[in-house]
């Protein structure tokens, strides 16, 4: 829950005390946190998949650093604490979520859903789903880490509510982003660290034709192959969208955190500030999500 609060916009977010003394947690949770590109096997170890962290409750500036006209005007903002998963939901997470509960997502009722190419740009596919990310003939085998995608916001829900948690709010996704930053007054230091090494994946070179993968990858990556943030979380940008459980407008909801295919010259929104609506009752493969649980 978050509430306006009065008081002058600080130039700097506040970061709470209580994590102060574990901000140090780059590589500590064994993502693959290299200075380069990480390798194609990265990722987080057994034990930390579905690892949650506490995020207090604190003030902080929303839409602090805004680029582009939807995003928000700055205001200081309060909210209170809950937990984080520290990935995005995996297809072994989703997988076992399904096996347990006969779900079927939207896009396999036969919807299918939307895909990028480079040739094509988007495009609904039908035979598309998060079993099946590129079409039919593809699979998510050895990409049990990679997030899961092709999921619509009931998809999520569901997801969640099995899992005992829920989506977060845009400005509870946006608090704990903020809060992560190595470098608060540096709106791009999610993505990049003061010598241009690689903090996300994203898309590096000319959009939509040229990707030269100097980030390790050029597709979705396996969770926890960059570095973590100061309070210990992963893929916070980067990597796919998230949805959150904020509406944008009529039939869309906000999604958070720019993808892979977010590039300086094309869309640049691998910021905390950026957000976007997508529908709610559709999906696409760099749309995926990852869950919170209330604190008490």
């Amino acid at each position: 829950m978050a509430t306006t609060t009065s008081g002058a916009v600080k130039g700097r977010i506040l970061v709470a005390s209580v994590l102060l003394g574990t901000a140090v947690i780059v590589g500590a949770l064994r993502g693959c946190a290299a200075p380069t590109a990480p390798s194609s096997t990265c990722g987080l170890a057994n034990d930390d998949i579905g690892r949650f962290v506490h995020v207090p409750s604190d003030a902080f500036v929303l839409g602090a650093h805004a680029m582009y006209p939807e995003e928000r005007r700055a205001e200081r903002v309060f909210v209170s604490g809950f937990s984080l998963q520290i990935h995005e939901v995996t297809n072994g997470q989703f997988a076992r979520f399904v096996r347990e509960t006969d779900y079927i997502t939207l896009a396999e009722r036969g919807g299918g859903s939307a895909v990028f190419s480079p040739t094509s740009a988007w495009r609904r596919d039908p035979g598309a789903t998060w079993q099946t990310p590129e079409g039919v003939g593809s699979s998510i085998e050895g990409r049990g880490r990679h997030p899961v995608v092709h999921v619509a916001l009931d998809d999520a829900r569901a997801y969640a509510a099995w899992a005992g948690g829920r989506l977060p709010t845009e400005i509870e996704w946006e608090y704990a982003a903020s809060l992560g930053l190595l470098e608060p007054e540096r709106p791009d230091s999610g993505a990049f660290g003061p010598r241009g090494e690689a903090r996300a994946n994203i898309w590096n070179g000319r959009f939509p034709d040229d990707n030269s993968g100097e980030d390790g990858f050029v597709e979705r990556a396996p969770v926890g192959c960059y570095p973590a943030s100061r309070i210990g979380a992963f893929d916070m940008l980067g990597n796919v969208w998230e949805w959150t459980e904020t509406p944008f407008d009529a039939g869309r909801h906000t999604m958070k955190g720019g993808s892979y295919l977010c590039a300086e010259t094309h869309c640049h929104r691998y910021r905390v500030p950026a957000r976007q609506g997508y529908e709610t009752g559709f999906s696409a493969g760099h749309l995926g999500f990852r869950i919170v649980r209330d604190t008490r």
